[in-house]
C-alpha cells in the first residue's frame, strides 16, 4: 500500500500535463492541480496500513451488503478512489461478459486488476472520443483520428492514435483505461481497441481544466474551494501499447461490452452521489427558509415537500439497484441494470427542478450577497452583518454563509459543472432510456394488459 507522500512522489514520472496553456513542471507544486493531488494523497493516508497487501477500497463486493458498504467507503476516499474502483469493476464486469469468447483477453484483464490492487495505483476512464462529424461512423470520418484507433500492429503490441475528452483527473492517476465509446461494425476493427496505458507513456499528452476558484479568498467558495478535481483532455499521439495491456483488439462485436460495463458502474456512482446531493439540497432549502423566516409560508413548504419526494425517490432507486444486485460467474456483485439506469435518469432529469426550487426559496441574495471578506471589514462589516439577518434565530453571518454555500454549490462555476456532469456522467440521458427499456420486463407488462383486455391477440 502507498502512503500519501509516496503517491505524490509517484506523479514525478515524466508525465506531460498542460494547464491554461503552460506545461506543468511539477504537479504537487501547482497552485490548482497541487491541491487536487493533495486531496488524493489524503485519501491514501486514510486507509494506509503498513501490513496491508492492497487497499481495501479495491476489494470486490460479492453481495448487496458489500456493494452498499463500498459506495460510502469509496466516496469518502475522494474522486480518484471512486474512479479507480469503478474502473476495476468495469474490467471485471466486462471480463465476465466475454469470458467464453475472449479467454486470452480475460486473462490479461485479471492479471492487470491483480497488479493494480497490489501496487495501489489509481486508474482513470478514457471513453469519450472527439467524434468528429456526429452523423458519420468512426470508420468513415474525414479525419480517422476522430476516434481512437490502431495505426500500427506489431508482434509485441499496437500503436494507437486519437483523443479522449471529459476525463476526470486523468493527469493525477497512474493508468488510463482506454475503451471504445460505442459499438463498432465490421470494417471498423481498428477502432475496437480496449487497453491500459500508463499516464507517462511516450506520446500521452494531457490538457487540464478545472472549476477550482481562482480567488485569493477561497472562503467565499466553501464547497469548491476545499475540494476540486481537474477535467482532462487526453491526447494519444502514436502511443505504443504492449500486448499484455490489450483487452480487446479488433473484435467489433464486443466493442460495446466495455462501454456498457462502465456505464453501469458510472451510473451507480452518479446515482449514489445524486442521492446524497438531493438530501443536501433539501437540507439547504429548509435552513435558508428558516433563516429567511419563510419556513411556514405555504408555497415554500410545498416546494420543500416536493424536493423531499424527489430526494426520496432517488434514494429508493439506489436502494433498489443495490438490493436487487446480481452476482456474475466470477463472483463479483453488480447493481441491477433496470433500477440503476431508471434511477440515474430520474435523478439527472430532475436535478434542475430541485435547484430551481432551492433558488426560489432562497432568493436573489445567493448571487448578490456581499463576500465574507466584506463581513470582516471594520467600516462596512457591522452593517453587512446587521442587514443580512432575517430570522433573529440566525445571525447575519450564518445567513450570509448559507447564501454562499448555495451559490457555490448551484449557481457558480462549480454549480455549472455539477449541472452538466449530472446529465452527462455515465452517458447522456438517452443512453439511460435505452438501457432502461432493454431491462424493463415488457413481456410481463404486456401479458397483464392482454389478460385484462380479455380477447385473444394474434401471435
Amino acid at each position: 500500500m502507498k502512503t500519501g507522500e509516496q503517491y505524490l512522489a509517484s506523479l514525478d514520472d515524466g508525465r506531460k500535463v498542460w494547464f491554461e496553456g503552460e506545461l506543468v513542471e511539477r504537479i504537487a507544486d501547482h497552485p490548482i492541480l497541487g491541491r487536487s493531488a493533495q486531496l488524493i494523497a489524503e485519501g491514501y493516508d486514510k486507509v494506509y496500513d503498513p501490513t496491508g497487501d492492497h487497499s481495501p477500497f479495491s476489494d470486490v463486493p460479492t453481495d448487496a451488503a458489500g456493494l452498499r458498504e463500498h459506495i460510502d467507503f469509496v466516496h469518502d476516499l475522494g474522486m480518484l478512489a471512486h474512479v479507480t474502483y469503478t474502473s476495476i469493476m468495469t474490467l471485471l464486469t466486462a471480463a465476465g461478459r466475454i469470458m467464453d469468447s475472449c479467454p486470452e483477453e480475460v486473462e490479461r484483464i485479471n492479471a492487470f486488476v491483480a497488479r493494480a490492487r497490489a501496487e495501489d495505483i489509481r486508474i482513470t476512464q478514457c471513453i469519450t472520443d472527439a467524434k468528429g462529424h456526429r452523423k458519420v461512423r468512426p470508420g468513415q470520418q474525414e479525419d480517422p483520428d476522430s476516434y481512437v484507433h490502431v495505426v500500427e500492429r506489431r508482434d509485441d503490441g499496437v500503436v494507437v492514435r486519437g483523443a479522449k475528452l471529459h476525463i476526470t483527473a486523468a493527469s493525477l492517476g497512474h493508468e488510463l483505461m482506454v475503451i471504445p465509446t460505442k459499438g463498432m461494425k465490421p470494417g471498423e476493427e481498428d477502432y475496437a481497441i480496449a487497453c491500459m496505458i500508463p499516464v507517462n507513456a511516450p506520446g500521452v499528452k494531457i490538457v487540464d481544466v478545472s472549476y477550482a476558484p481562482r480567488h485569493a479568498d477561497t472562503g467565499t467558495f466553501p464547497v469548491s474551494g476545499p475540494v476540486s478535481y481537474p477535467e482532462s483532455f487526453v491526447i494519444l499521439d502514436d502511443v505504443f501499447v504492449p500486448t499484455e495491456r490489450i483487452f480487446l483488439d479488433g473484435q467489433t462485436k464486443y466493442a460495446t461490452v466495455f462501454a456498457h460495463s462502465l456505464g453501469l458502474w458510472e451510473r451507480l456512482g452518479g446515482l449514489s452521489s445524486m442521492a446524497d446531493g438531493a438530501d443536501l439540497l433539501v437540507g439547504l432549502a429548509q435552513l435558508i427558509a428558516q433563516a429567511n423566516g419563510t419556513e411556514s409560508v405555504a408555497h415554500v413548504r410545498d416546494k420543500i415537500d416536493d424536493m423531499i419526494i424527489q430526494a426520496t425517490l432517488i434514494r429508493a432507486s439506489l436502494e433498489a439497484a443495490i438490493t436487487h444486485c446480481h452476482v456474475g460467474d466470477n463472483g463479483a456483485a453488480f447493481p441491477d441494470e433496470l433500477y440503476t439506469n431508471a434511477g440515474k435518469y430520474y435523478a439527472a432529469s430532475h436535478y434542475d427542478r430541485l435547484v430551481q426550487s432551492l433558488h426560489d426559496i432562497a432568493g436573489g441574495s445567493i448571487v448578490t450577497a456581499p463576500s465574507l471578506a466584506d463581513l470582516q471589514n471594520p467600516e462596512v462589516g457591522p452593517a453587512v452583518r446587521k442587514y443580512m439577518q432575517g430570522n433573529p434565530e440566525f445571525d447575519g453571518e450564518t445567513r450570509l454563509r448559507l447564501f454562499h454555500v448555495i451559490r457555490d454549490l448551484t449557481a457558480d462555476t462549480y454549480g455549472g459543472w455539477r449541472l452538466v456532469t449530472n446529465i452527462q456522467a455515465g452517458g447522456g440521458l438517452y443512453a439511460q432510456k435505452i438501457v432502461t427499456r432493454k431491462w424493463y420486463p415488457m413481456e410481463s407488462a404486456v401479458a397483464r394488459a392482454k389478460e385484462l383486455v380479455g380477447v385473444p391477440f394474434a401471435p
